[in-house]
């Protein structure tokens, strides 16, 4: 079993950071081969540039490396806070430059990109852990919790990736040390369980 973690916060001691370990120690503690990212350490450039615009084909090796990663991983794990119902730019940006064609999904010969995908990441299962500040009821009740969307329809569904995860940490900014730790081991259970599946 293979998995990509990839995380999405400037902040090295952020809580974002603490699951982030959290799940790459769990994971290799139950034998899974991990591929691990901190894209705002490795300096992952989010901007699509105009020639990887309709190809599938970029000169940037972390493009190529993370989209390999992608296509061989059994796992794909992503943490990231919620800013304005949205992962963070650099991770939309790792979106819009490694999951895509041809690698995550395609289109028939005869398509321009019109029709229904190709999924090609079937099989796999998505995780997400979020951070957020804002109030369950608030999130649920007015802002209708986007980041599900996102992740569940939009990135996953329109893979083919029918098992999916994701939890939300909250209230990060009020939270207690005694929290934080508890919540850690609520995602070390989480991945403990999903690993051994």
């Amino acid at each position: 079993m293979t998995a990509s973690i990839l995380l999405a916060h400037p902040y090295p001691k952020s809580f974002n950071h603490a699951i982030f370990h959290t799940v790459q120690k769990t994971c290799e503690k139950n034998g899974v081969h991990v591929y691990a990212h901190d894209l705002y350490e490795e300096q992952f450039n989010p901007v699509l540039t105009r020639q990887e615009l309709g190809s599938d084909r970029s000169n940037d090796p972390l493009v190529n490396q993370y989209a390999k990663e992608l296509v061989e991983s059994d796992i794909l794990v992503f943490i990231h806070p919620n800013w304005w119902g949205q992962p963070p730019a650099i991770l939309k940006g790792y979106i819009d430059r490694v999951i895509r064609p041809p690698h995550a999904y395609d289109f028939p010969d005869n398509d321009s990109g019109g029709g229904l995908p190709i999924e090609k990441l079937k099989g796999k299962l998505g995780v997400v852990y979020n951070t957020s500040n804002t109030d369950e009821e608030r999130e649920n009740t007015y802002f209708c919790d986007p980041l599900d969307k996102i992740w569940g329809k939009c990135v996953f569904g329109f893979l083919g990736i029918n098992r999916y995860h994701r939890k939300m940490f909250r209230i990060i900014a009020d939270s207690s040390e005694n929290e934080r730790k508890a919540w850690l081991q609520e995602v070390e259970a989480e991945m403990t369980d999903i690993t051994r599946k």
